[in-house]
């Protein structure tokens, strides 16, 4: 007989081994007929494949897939982009669903964040917006408190059955913009003075290696070897002149 306790661990360890077995990965085309078909098995909102079609073709870099070992698709992210009205450019969910069989593994949560990514990476979105059905308290609990997601209004009667939808926003802030991404400079010696000099266009002696600095005698230790050669040069003459 298995006790409670045991019971609970290993289930949280298979749910942990079928996480593992699912994949995030950019849609493709040819995914296009998997994802409208777990949208009708878990969505009230469905859609014709000729608006699936629109957002592959006009923002193919944020919709993605997670798709399981045997390569069916259990849940995807359907997103675009918001750039004709008199906000800031920002990313819109269209849609986001994963099959009953497949929840409580996180997937959810991996596939917003892999097109907020995009989003920012991309198109360098200021913000993130979605609409949620108000009774919907799963995927309130997933957006609120699990994505940062706030309620910013309440578009009365938006749903075809005549349900309340909240207006969500999640602002990404300076984390929008782009990376500069720049090399990162030498810590100090031969090579920073080399990469100093090509940042000024100055390429002599650029491409020399830096071992070339252990080589070079120190200045001081260059004279002193001259001067012992011409000591030992006056003593020779000295010895001519007493043998003469």
């Amino acid at each position: 007989q298995v006790s409670s306790g045991e019971g609970r661990t290993r289930q949280s360890s298979q749910t942990v081994a079928l996480a593992a077995m699912v994949c995030i990965r950019q849609a493709t085309v040819e995914d296009l007929i998997a994802m409208q078909a777990c949208n009708l098995q878990c969505l009230p909102e469905n859609y014709y494949m000729k608006y699936y079609f629109y957002h592959m073709l006009s923002w193919p870099q944020l919709l993605f897939v997670a798709e399981d070992y045997n390569k069916k698709i259990v849940g995807y992210v359907l997103a675009k982009m918001e750039d004709e009205t008199d906000d800031e450019v920002h990313g819109h969910i269209t849609s986001l669903a994963v099959l009953r069989t497949h929840r409580k593994l996180g997937l959810a949560t991996k596939l917003m964040r892999a097109t907020e990514a995009a989003m920012i990476e991309t198109f360098s979105a200021k913000f993130l917006s979605l609409h949620v059905r108000v009774t919907n308290r799963a995927a309130l609990t997933l957006y609120r408190d699990t994505l940062g997601f706030n309620i910013d209004d309440t578009d009365p009667k938006y749903y075809a059955d005549q349900e309340d939808a909240y207006f969500m926003k999640k602002t990404f802030g300076p984390q929008g913009a782009k990376p500069d991404k720049k090399k990162p400079k030498a810590s100090g010696g031969l090579l920073a003075l080399q990469q100093e000099k090509a940042e000024k266009g100055d390429t002599k002696g650029a491409d020399e290696p830096a071992e070339a600095a252990k080589f070079s005698p120190p200045p001081r230790e260059a004279e002193a070897d001259k001067e012992g050669e011409a000591e030992v040069a006056e003593k020779k003459k000295k010895k001519r002149g007493k043998k003469k």
